[in-house]
């Protein structure tokens, strides 16, 4: 069960990554939208096509070939690596629907539309849950007919997204027909959307190495602990992700109209409002640790050390925020390279190294320090980039 948790995350993790072209769109079009540059507005779509389709390609062919080896590596092993393998190549074949209808809805997000944006993302999910019973039991497909169901909700909510475009509904006029590259626009949405990518990609492979270092080094126990712990911590990370898609379009639109100062304090209320969120659970996880296992794991005993590290774990819990809004507000400013800094930071410089080699040294409780330890750096980090922006905050 604990395994099945594990994969069904680093699978959607494996979807955000390829997130690439939609968050460097949607930075992009918030900047045009407060330059006024309605040229460049009128001529996305072109560079956006190519990608969404080149993405969908780059991605599907070389998953679904290779799709049992990354299920293997994502921890999938006997039945559940075969039901695992028929249920991601079957969505594999929706991938152009997943990216085509996640870009479209982030370019509405873009405009500032988030309501319309919200109501196509339920039409999508509604379709889905509808679905999924008729195509696993009455249908009798299974797992197969769980992934076919996403995809149908999938397709419908793409096709809502071009729809919106295509009718002119959007507050700019498009091009939405072209498939024409675009150089200068298609680095432009590159160059913005690469920390998330990198963020989504490093995802996986953090998933994959804190997984394989657990079996190697704990017990089930400490892989049922830990993916309670996890499954509490993506829990209050998800109004970070709501806030962040919020701030981006409102930041992006003043930077490009240059009210610089609307922008900063944009992202002050933003971090502020975050800490207001995650406070409670905070409190919460400090206090009353062994409780709190208990609603989230019905019977398990909790010992004194897993109490340690539960609240060590999430005692940097109050820079998440600073940490999660950073990297939507640079790109959002026309400054991806500090995002992107920040990414390579925490993943590659700080996470993954430490990760394959704190467990071998100190065993299993080096997993929450040296997590927390990670959080702190980067939340430090992050405040002082931050704090020194605001003097050399310019237009580009």
């Amino acid at each position: 069960m604990q395994q099945s948790e594990w994969l069904i995350r680093c699978l959607k993790s494996f979807w955000d990554s390829e997130d690439w072209s939609e968050t460097g769109a949607g930075a992009a079009v918030s900047i045009w939208i407060g330059e006024n540059k309605q040229d460049k507005l009128y001529n996305l779509f072109g560079s956006f096509n190519f990608l969404c389709i080149f993405f969908s390609l780059l991605c599907t062919i070389p998953a679904y070939i290779f799709a049992h080896e990354l299920m293997a590596m994502m921890g999938a092993k006997g039945e559940l690596q075969t039901i695992a393998v028929e249920y991601f190549r079957i969505t594999l074949i929706g991938t152009i629907f997943w990216i085509y209808g996640l870009a479209l809805n982030m370019l509405i997000r873009a405009e500032g539309k988030m309501k319309t944006a919200a109501a196509l993302i339920a039409v999508g999910l509604v379709i889905d849950i509808i679905l999924k019973p008729i195509f696993i039991s009455t249908f009798g497909m299974g797992v197969s007919g769980a992934a076919w169901a996403t995809n149908c909700g999938m397709l419908i909510y793409s096709f809502l997204g071009f729809y919106y475009y295509a009718k002119g509904k959007s507050s700019f006029k498009t091009n939405w027909k072209s498939i024409s590259f675009n150089p200068e626009i298609g680095k432009r949405i590159l160059k913005l959307g690469l920390p998330e990518m990198v963020l989504s990609v490093m995802g996986v492979v953090q998933s994959i190495i804190i997984f394989n270092a657990i079996a190697s080094y704990g017990t089930e126990n400490d892989i049922s602990f830990f993916t309670v712990l996890n499954r509490f911590f993506l829990f209050l990370l998800t109004p970070l992700f709501g806030l962040m898609r919020g701030l981006q379009p409102i930041v992006g639109i003043n930077f490009g109209a240059g009210q610089f100062e609307r922008a900063r304090k944009s992202l002050k209320i933003y971090i502020l409002a975050g800490i207001a969120i995650l406070s409670p659970f905070f409190l919460i996880a400090l206090i009353f640790p062994q409780q709190l296992i208990g609603l989230m794991l019905p019977g398990y005993t909790v010992n004194a050390n897993q109490i340690q590290d539960f609240r060590l774990f999430f005692s940097v819990l109050p820079l998440l925020p600073i940490t999660v809004l950073a990297l939507s507000y640079y790109p959002a400013v026309n400054d991806s390279r500090k995002a992107s800094f920040l990414v390579f930071l925490r993943q590659l410089i700080l996470y993954i190294p430490l990760m394959l080699i704190l467990p071998y040294y100190f065993g299993i409780k080096s997993i929450y320090w040296g997590s927390a330890l990670i959080e702190l750096t980067v939340g430090i980090v992050t405040f002082f980039l931050l704090n020194n922006f605001k003097l050399k905050l310019k237009k580009a």
